[in-house]
């Protein structure tokens, strides 16, 4: 009877194990389940450590069970703030509701089992380890593009060839004033660097001769390409006054270019973001991923911002923010961001760049005519579904009938034009 009391104690401490590893999964599921409810719903006015537009959550959960008993009261409250006070009168809500300037917290469309989660989320949440990150200089925009400048290795790497060839032409007449001793001759003459260059190129004429060919041939192709260069900023990477990562901005947060740069689709310029668009994310979220609070910290002095009130100071001078321009075309050239994005159907990425993946921005690519150019060259127009598009499309179509094209680029609907980009 014992030996099968024992047994059958194994078997339920086994299926108890058993289940609780099972279980594992779904309890991770869960807090993952609490965590992006709090994201998606509590985090514009609320953080779990620190007070916001609304007080921190942290302990939030405790105090309210230890005035009721139960979770009931706190999910009633967040899910209809103004239902419970309505319902209950609960004087401790009230209170809470009149420490906040009377802000009322709009009513979550969240299931009981939802609050659960957050609110379990909440409980078990940790302070993140601060991101390793490169140091940040006070409104520094960064260095230099990659690849940095050749010249230092290639001067260099020549001044050792100069001092290897000088060794190796010592030895060489060394060891031939040796041997002219040993057979009674005359040894070498000590002769400078120049007279001996110069003898040997007298010497050699039909070596100067490539020698002055390929000297003039380097000169005239290093001369071309400064040319070139002349009002390229390909790389271009300016310091800015605030330090701003569009990396966490438009990559790790997903937050749509067009909702800062909102002139994009409307006009010829995308704008740069006035500080008023900042504060709709910043007048809540105070910590930076990298700098901490140093940067908007900024904003707030730009626009008067009380932190401790958490509203705008009375009278404040505001002060614009001077963004330093990257993108800047020649006065007598003509671009349309709203043609490109809105007609073009272009992604942003295609002229700026992995953005996504810029910490400090730059100048992507080189926007010279050539480049223009080739991109008209090779896109493709997306005339499908706009009548704007149906006669010129049927134009083209028996144009070019000979070669059997359906798509045009650009560059045959007059993309090549003088007049579409110079006046």
């Amino acid at each position: 009877m014992q030996n099968n009391w024992v047994s059958l104690t194994k078997k339920v401490y086994f299926l108890t194990g058993l289940f609780s590893i099972l279980l594992l999964p779904f309890k991770s599921l869960h807090a993952q389940s609490g965590e992006e409810l709090f994201t998606g719903n509590c985090t514009s006015c609320h953080a779990v450590n620190k007070k916001m537009i609304g007080p921190a959550l942290k302990g939030a959960r405790q105090a309210w069970a230890e005035r009721t008993g139960s979770d009931e009261a706190i999910i009633a409250w967040i899910k209809n703030s103004q239902g419970y006070i309505k319902e209950t009168g609960d004087p401790y809500a009230v209170e809470l509701l009149a420490a906040y300037n009377g802000t009322v917290m709009t009513p979550m469309a969240l299931s009981s089992d939802e609050v659960v989660s957050i609110l379990d989320y909440i409980d078990n949440w940790e302070p993140p380890v601060a991101e390793a990150a490169a140091p940040v200089a006070d409104g520094d925009g960064g260095g230099e593009a990659e690849g940095g400048n050749p010249l230092p290795w290639i001067i260099v790497l020549a001044v050792i060839l100069f001092i290897v060839v000088r060794v190796l032409v010592g030895v060489n007449k060394s060891l031939e004033n040796l041997r002219r001793q040993q057979e009674g001759e005359d040894t070498l003459p000590d002769v400078s660097i120049g007279e001996g260059v110069k003898a040997f190129f007298m010497k050699n004429q039909a070596v100067s001769v490539i020698v002055i060919v390929l000297i003039a041939a380097y000169l005239s192709v290093l001369g071309w390409d400064s040319l070139n260069a002349v009002g390229v900023y390909q790389g271009y990477e300016p310091s800015q006054p605030i330090w701003f990562s569009h990396k966490i901005h438009a990559g790790q947060n997903g937050i749509n270019c067009v909702y800062c740069h909102n002139s994009v689709e409307k006009g010829k310029s995308a704008g740069i973001p006035s500080v008023n668009i900042c504060m709709n994310c910043h007048m809540g979220v105070k910590q930076g991923k990298v700098t901490g609070s140093k940067e908007i910290a900024k904003i707030y002095e730009a626009i008067g911002w009380d932190t401790n009130k958490n509203r705008y100071i009375e009278g404040y001078d505001q002060k614009p923010i001077e963004w330093v321009r990257i993108h800047n075309l020649q006065d007598f050239v003509y671009f349309n961001h709203s043609q490109h994005v809105v007609v073009g159907k272009q992604d942003c990425e295609n002229c700026h760049g992995p953005v996504k993946e810029m910490d400090v921005m730059y100048q992507h690519s080189e926007l010279t005519m050539g480049w223009c150019i080739n991109c008209h060259r090779e896109t493709n127009v997306s005339m499908q579904g706009n009548e704007y598009y149906d006669k010129i499309h049927a134009d083209l179509v028996e144009k070019y009938k000979d070669q059997g094209l359906e798509t045009f680029t650009v560059e045959q609907i007059g993309g090549l034009e003088c007049g579409k980009c110079h006046y």
